[in-house]
């Protein structure tokens, strides 16, 4: 079954008297990152539940991330530049 890009939606859900996050996605991108992770740590993350076309993980909480937007000096945007275009001449 096929969904708009506009219902392809992840939804993370946790509150401040638990441990555990609940993610509910339709992407299929995050879908695919939270399988890896399932199988590579299973300790941490579980895949509590499917249908065809959406899947609800469980993880702990911590492990939910804000991050700051990063920063680059433009000597450092300069040399990803120069070294972006060395790989592409390859």
């Amino acid at each position: 079954m096929t969904i708009s890009r506009q219902e392809q939606e992840t939804i993370i859900n946790y509150n401040a008297a638990e441990q555990t996050a609940t993610v509910y996605t339709r992407d299929k991108t995050v879908m695919r990152r939270l399988d890896a992770l399932v199988i590579e740590y299973p300790d941490h993350y579980r895949l509590i539940g499917e249908t065809d076309i959406d899947k609800t993980y469980e993880m702990p909480k911590s492990f939910v991330s804000y991050r700051k937007p990063r920063r680059l000096s433009d000597e450092q945007r300069d040399a990803a530049r120069s070294r972006a275009r060395a790989l592409r001449n390859r």
